[in-house]
This record gives structure tokens, C-alpha cells and sequence, in this order.
């Protein structure tokens, strides 16, 4: 217990100084996500067409999140990928209250009994009928100007919804930083003026690619995802703020993910 509580601590601790201007309101909501913002482990598993799918999301809905529920972590979304450069892939977003919670989850799992009957079919799968390619994770912390996750209204009634996950990559860490601060500088009042639903903005604390940032926005259809955007890119204020000098530097961000996913039966946003 001592050793976990080192490692658990000392990845904290490098997460919470990698957040740099930001580290201080991370560590206001280490303890709880009422008193600051949230952290987000984002799993990105790779699966072949078959019986993986099935396997991984029945693992999803039997086990994984109710476990997570009765950890108090949620809500939880699962997602799948229809617009990317690689299918199947399915996306898991779990909201933790601190650095420790997500950096422990799958430890305290493990302990889990009714957790683990529930998953054996996943996690006891062989070499021979694996339940998955690979799994990749990163850790997240909240930007201070969103600080929790909003699902969007249909998630309560399993209604029609996509969701936009996009990643920006920086060249520097400079530069990194002012492309959050362009966000807090404007950029999620356009998004709500627009009429988009920001799900989460976060700032990656721990992961590959870095320094990134992914933010989840959810829309009815791609229709409302067009229309939406056009209205973004034509607001006056969003002209402004992106030929402002601080910010009009095309390299802010050198490269962009954009996928568009749909929502798996038990996903809880």
C-alpha cells in the first residue's frame, strides 16, 4: 500500500506541475471535483471487426461502468468511432475527482469482486481470442473554464446525438499554453453564442504527442455540426479574436485530430 501511494503520489505531483498556470486550481479539486475541476482518463482501445467489438462493449456495459459508478466516478462516456482514419475504435472518457483516483483505477478494479466476475470474459481473454489490439490511455485535467463534464440533453433519454472529439497539437509548450488561454480569452463564449454543446475541454497532463489538448462537442446530426461550425467561422468576435496579435500565429497548433463519434448503448453522455 505505501509503494502504490508513492507512485500514486508522485504522478500527481508530476501531472499537477506539468499543468503549470493552471496547477493551482488542479490542486483546489484534487480532492473533490466540487471544489475545482475535474481530471479525465481518455482509453482509446484498438479492436479488429468481430467479435472483439461485442466482447469489449458488453465489458463496458456489465462491468466496467457500473464499477466505476460504485467508485462515485461518473458520468461516464463510451463511444465509437464513424468518421476516422481507423474503425473499429471505441473511446472511453471517465471524469475522476482527482490525479490518484485515475491514476489507481485499474488497482482498485482489481479489487473489485463483483467487478471481476463481470469481467472475466475480458479480462481473462487469451492470446488465441484476445479482447482487444492495443489500449492507450492519457490523463487529463479540466480547463479552469469548463471544469466538469456537460452532457449534452439527449444523453438522459439514450436519444439521436454524434459527438466531434478533436485533439490540437502545439510545437512548443509556449505555444501550448496560449492556445489554452485563447479558450478562456473568448473562444468558449463563441462556441455557446454559436450554439454548440461543449462536452469537456482538457488539457493533456500525461499521454503520447504532447503538448495536446482534446475537447468533445455533441451535436443532433451532421447537419447541426455543419451549420454549426459555418457559424463559428463567420462570427465577427471569433475574427477578432483569431487575428488578435497574441493568437494569430498559424502556429499555435501544427496538427489536428477530428474525429466524429457515435455514443454505445451504455454510454452515460
Amino acid at each position: 500500500m505505501k509503494r502504490r501511494q508513492f507512485l500514486s503520489g508522485s504522478v500527481a505531483a508530476s501531472a499537477l506541475a506539468a499543468a503549470g498556470p493552471f496547477s493551482a486550481t488542479a490542486q483546489a479539486g484534487n480532492g473533490s471535483a466540487a471544489g475545482g475541476r475535474e481530471f479525465y482518463q481518455m482509453r482509446r482501445y484498438g479492436l479488429q471487426s468481430g467479435p472483439q467489438t461485442k466482447l469489449t462493449g458488453d465489458y463496458f456495459s456489465n462491468a466496467l461502468i457500473p464499477a466505476l459508478g460504485r467508485m462515485g466516478m461518473g458520468p461516464v462516456g463510451a463511444f465509437q468511432v464513424t468518421i476516422g482514419p481507423e474503425t473499429p475504435v471505441y473511446y472511453m472518457l471517465i471524469p475522476g475527482s482527482s490525479v490518484e483516483a485515475l491514476v489507481e483505477l485499474d488497482l482498485r478494479l482489481a479489487e473489485d469482486a463483483v467487478f471481476m466476475k463481470a469481467a472475466e470474459p475480458f479480462w481473462g481473454a487469451t492470446a488465441a481470442a484476445p479482447a482487444f489490439e492495443r489500449v492507450e490511455s492519457a490523463l487529463l485535467a479540466a480547463f479552469a473554464g469548463w471544469p466538469r463534464v456537460t452532457p449534452p440533453a439527449a444523453a438522459a433519454t439514450k436519444g439521436k446525438r454524434i459527438f466531434q472529439l478533436r485533439t490540437y497539437e502545439s510545437p512548443s509548450n509556449g505555444d501550448h499554453v496560449r492556445k489554452v488561454e485563447m479558450f478562456h480569452s473568448g473562444e468558449f463564449e463563441i462556441f455557446l453564442k454559436a450554439g454548440f454543446h461543449p462536452v469537456f475541454f482538457g488539457d493533456a497532463l500525461i499521454g503520447s504527442r504532447m503538448p495536446n489538448l482534446t475537447y468533445m462537442l455533441s451535436f443532433a446530426d451532421q447537419a447541426e455540426l455543419d451549420a454549426k461550425w459555418d457559424l463559428f467561422r463567420n462570427d465577427p468576435d471569433w475574427k477578432k479574436l483569431s487575428t488578435s496579435p497574441r493568437f494569430a500565429s498559424d502556429q499555435l497548433v501544427t496538427n489536428i485530430t477530428n474525429l466524429i463519434l457515435s455514443p454505445l448503448g451504455c454510454s452515460e453522455i
